[in-house]
């Protein structure tokens, strides 16, 4: 079983105000693997990091990203930064893309839940020969398809709702996660089990996980031996995977 690596998620949720340029330069600080972060587009197709579809709650912004072009995105301020801006794809790829972590990007829907149209490929035009150290993930089937038919991305991730997933047999997801080209599945880590895992494996995925913030839900995610775990508390991670605070 390989070794578990740790993705800081929005560069460390629980630490520092999440996707900003000021979480990520502590989490490459950090004994993790991969910076976690998320990606909406601006009303000129250019992409931004931010988690949500909307400004409202993380910048002094409101209403959908994709109502502004990008340079008027670059005038909002994310809360808690000290004056920082809303990072472009391309402001986070020039400060992550030299070290030896790697993107960990997950394309977003709108406001209205569709996809943006060519936001796939313009991220991949950003990311550039970084795009080979990139994960790529979606909820949605089809942006990971188009992920897979455009090529190049280190690994493509599945990502599902916890509703969905309690329905479905591990079966059905292999099959579902084949159709899109993806080559892990993302899951909460409630959702995480052995069945799981195996059936995975057997098909040649691998298996993520998010959502393990504290040392209860990181210690299991760890037992289980998933592929990723991407926390909003990466330091408690580290430390747990590397023995420093036990498991139990």
């Amino acid at each position: 079983m390989s070794r578990t690596e740790i993705a800081s998620h929005r560069g460390g949720a629980f630490l520092w105000p999440e996707n900003s340029l000021l979480a990520f330069r502590h989490a490459l600080g950090l004994a993790a693997e991969q910076v976690e972060f998320d990606v909406h587009a601006s009303r000129d197709g250019e992409p931004f990091v931010i988690h949500d579809a909307t400004l409202d709650r993380t910048s002094d912004g409101a209403g959908p990203v994709a109502a502004l072009e990008g340079a008027a995105l670059r005038r909002h301020r994310l809360r808690g930064t000290g004056g920082e801006a809303v990072p472009s794809l391309e402001d986070v790829v020039a400060l992550i893309g030299p070290s030896p972590q790697r993107l960990r990007m997950e394309i977003k829907a709108g406001a209205d839940g569709r996809p943006y149209p060519g936001l796939v490929r313009r991220c991949a035009e950003v990311l550039g020969d970084r795009v080979a150290r990139t994960v790529f993930m979606s909820f949605e089937a089809a942006t990971v398809a188009e992920a897979a038919a455009l090529g190049g991305f280190e690994q493509l991730v599945f990502l599902v709702e916890t509703r969905p997933l309690r329905g479905m047999r591990p079966v059905d997801l292999v099959a579902l996660s084949r159709s899109c080209g993806a080559t892990e599945v993302g899951v909460h880590e409630g959702m995480a089990d052995e069945a799981l895992r195996d059936a995975l494996r057997a098909a040649g995925l691998r298996l993520s996980v998010w959502g393990a913030n504290h040392a209860p839900s990181i210690a299991r995610a760890l037992a289980l031996g998933v592929d990723v775990l991407a926390t909003d508390d990466p330091p408690l991670a580290i430390q747990m995977r590397e023995g420093a605070i036990s498991l139990r």
